[in-house]
């Protein structure tokens, strides 16, 4: 090779790889690559990763044939062990030049804190890349994602499937190299029907274009994905339909096939009696066949992707159609089952599944938690009635054949068989809405009684499982505790309802089977809580608020002032967010902490009145007289919570404020004059505390 640069590929073919997992899989592979090229300071161009259900590859573009020179610098033993008393060097120097393969006469020394020392500084050239890369793809293999590697055979090698060839290639040459027992070579595998036989490649930028044309296999994910999508809804538009094509299940398809042909198939139409979701979940989650509808409704046809041409097409289509039509069966069965049964005849048998050992049952936890929603109906000022409903037939679809079948339609059944009953809408949509959110993003309970009753649920939660001991910990959250506090904390902010969120934790701690103090339990959940919603914030996920627009300083100056209330949190972080970006805001938080430094030195002073007769300075009478003005007004921000507005005013005591430092010395020796003006100083400290701890934000913040 002549050139500086190469193109290099590599390719692993394997078993058929988890669908679920492919992409995670292909990217951390083409990081891997580019972590160890660049760790050995190999300069390169684009990286591409390419992934198909049978192989994971990398195309690298303009990869540099060699390393740069590389810089040695080494360390030896200290001068004072290196010579002996005559000066000749000793093992130590010996060997250490030995090391560095040069003469001891040719080393130097260094001079540190700690001392002299032997020293070596020379060059060496760089290693070719081609003996490099063997190592770099290794080690990019093994450090990918992989919860579990499986072994086969009656080899040692371990991978998530088996692998069956290994191609690389730099430039037209092959890379000599053994990995996962298998040694490089320049032969790939096109599709397993269509091109079965072996593709000799060339060069790597043949690599796609071949595969396509000669082996039948599309190995680029996007591409592949963008086909797949395009080629469902042609097929579905000359059914006179549109397919439903859910992210989730289009990337599993685009995991599972190399050749995607799109195969329509149809169903009985008696089974469109069914719930949307329902078929939506035998048909996308059980079967990844993709639904089809026209003006909103549900057709009793799907769109299937295979992943062959087949000679026989219509056999395809009946083979698909054979498969679905058992499961579509057993969905309209258990559908009629459980119509035969009300929710409310169900109630009983809550008593008879365990919620969780030590917190009964389920009937118990919905006993508990109708006991939570009854408080949340005062704070929504709600009728009551349907939430203690709502709460009492909130868990018994978990006992119908459907949601045992489908566990990711609970709740959504639930809605269906309310409405078969003849339950009030409101107790219908919320025992839905008891499980919103689901995931961060997801949408949060529209109606009020669905709001008090997912409210309800998640308070029961945390105090049921912190009561145990059970806490998260680390990266362990089996409960999905964390889950369930920010989406606590979601309803509580983004639906603006007033909560005292330590009320609700001590009933919900109250309510507990376990015994145990209470009072520390709610602090901890609190705090907690509020953890979470620093996380939310700093993350730039709380409405109206990017990543940064809260700092962690901001958060710890309302955090310190313990608000009872989310919802009373977030209104406080909004304040503080705008009084950061004031001209005064600077001088007034240094003024804060200067005054915060000055109380917590002098002790902890009783309150007291200010005395103006002990005034001695204009910037006393003056900060005073401006204080004074704005009192009535402040108080009147705080009870309309108003706090942009209150720090607005008080913002405007920069002048005085910075006069009173600048004229008044507070820790005189007459102790009456001191006693006053930590007196006058706590008085406006504590205005500010009002709203937040504003000695907490740092200078330029």
């Amino acid at each position: 090779m002549t050139t500086d640069t190469a193109d290099f590929l590599v390719e692993l073919g394997t078993e058929e790889l988890p669908p679920k997992a492919l992409r995670k899989l292909s990217e951390a592979f083409r990081i891997g690559v580019e972590k160890g090229l660049d760790t050995a300071r190999v300069s390169h161009g684009e990286i591409l990763a390419y992934a198909t259900p049978r192989r994971l590859a990398v195309f690298v573009n303009k990869l540099q044939l060699q390393q740069p020179i590389q810089k040695i610098e080494n360390r030896g033993p200290p001068v004072a062990i290196a010579y002996d008393d005559a000066g000749q060097p000793t093992k130590a120097a010996l060997a250490f030049a030995s090391k560095c393969g040069i003469k001891p006469q040719n080393l130097t020394t260094i001079k540190t804190d700690k001392g002299e020392w032997l020293y070596y500084s020379g060059e060496a050239p760089g290693a070719k890349t081609a003996d490099l890369l063997g190592d770099i793809v290794a080690n990019a293999l093994s450090g990918l994602p992989i919860p579990k590697r499986m072994r086969w055979g009656d080899s040692s090698v371990e991978f998530v499937r088996p692998v069956h060839w290994l191609v690389m290639l730099l430039d037209a040459d092959v890379v000599p190299a053994k990995i996962l027992g298998l040694q490089a070579g320049r032969q790939t595998r096109g599709h397993r029907f269509h091109a079965p036989g072996l593709i000799e490649l060339g060069h790597p930028a043949e690599y796609a274009e071949r595969l396509h044309s000669e082996g039948k296999v599309i190995v680029d994910m996007d591409a592949r994905r963008s086909l797949i999508t395009e080629a469902a809804r042609q097929a579905a538009a000359k059914l006179g339909a549109e397919a439903v094509l859910d992210e989730g299940v289009v990337s599993e398809v685009t995991a599972l096939v190399e050749w995607p042909v799109p195969v329509p198939g149809s169903f009985d139409k008696k089974f469109l009696r069914l719930p949307r979701e329902v078929l939506i979940s035998t048909l996308q989650d059980h079967q990844r066949y993709f639904p089809l509808e026209a003006d909103g409704e549900l057709q009793p046809a799907f769109i299937t992707i295979s992943n062959l041409e087949s000679i026989k097409p219509e056999e395809v289509r009946r083979g698909n159609e054979r498969v679905v039509l058992p499961r579509l069966a057993d969905a309209a069965f258990f559908w009629d089952q459980d119509c035969a049964i009300s929710l409310a005849d169900r109630l009983n048998d809550l008593r008879d599944v365990v919620y969780q050992k030590g917190l009964g049952s389920l009937h118990d936890k919905a006993q508990r938690v109708a006991q939570l929603a009854g408080l949340l109906a005062s704070y929504l000022e709600i009728d009551i009635e349907p939430v203690n409903r709502a709460a009492e037939l909130a868990r018994t679809d978990l006992l119908t054949a459907m949601v045992g079948e489908f566990p990711e339609l609970q709740g959504r059944m639930g809605y269906y068989y309310a409405t078969h009953d003849g339950e009030a809408e409101a107790v219908a949509i919320a025992i839905e809405e008891q499980y919103l959110p689901r995931h961060a993003g997801d949408r949060l309970p529209a109606t009020p009684t669905g709001q008090a009753l997912s409210i309800a649920d998640r308070l029961d939660t945390l105090a049921g499982v912190f009561a145990l001991g059970k806490r998260p910990s680390g990266n362990k959250d089996p409960f999905g505790l964390r889950r369930q506090a920010l989406g606590l904390v979601r309803i509580l902010v983004e639906r603006g309802i007033e909560a005292d969120l330590p009320a609700l934790l001590s009933a919900a701690v109250e309510l507990q089977p376990q015994d145990g103090p209470s009072r520390e339990l709610v602090d901890e959940l609190y705090e907690f809580i509020v953890e979470r919603m620093r996380t939310w914030y700093l993350a730039g996920q709380a409405p109206g608020l990017e990543a940064g627009a809260i700092s962690t300083e901001m958060f710890d100056a309302v955090k310190i002032r313990k608000p009872q209330s989310p919802l009373d949190i977030h209104q406080r972080l909004l304040a503080v967010q705008q009084f950061v970006a004031m001209d005064e805001a600077d001088s007034l938080a240094a003024a804060n902490k200067r005054i915060a430094n000055i109380l917590r030195k002098a002790g902890d002073t009783p309150a007291q009145p200010v005395l103006t007769d002990l005034f001695e300075a204009d910037a006393e009478s003056a900060l005073y007289a401006a204080t004074l003005e704005l009192i009535k007004a402040h108080k009147q921000d705080l009870e309309k919570r108003e706090y942009a507005t209150a720090l607005q005013r008080l913002a405007g005591l920069r002048a005085q404020v910075d006069a009173y430092f600048d004229e008044v010395m507070v820790m005189t020796d007459d102790k009456k004059q001191r006693s006053n003006r930590l007196a006058q100083l706590n008085q406006l400290r504590n205005l500010f505390l009002d709203v937040a701890d504003i000695s907490c934000i740092p200078a330029s913040q």
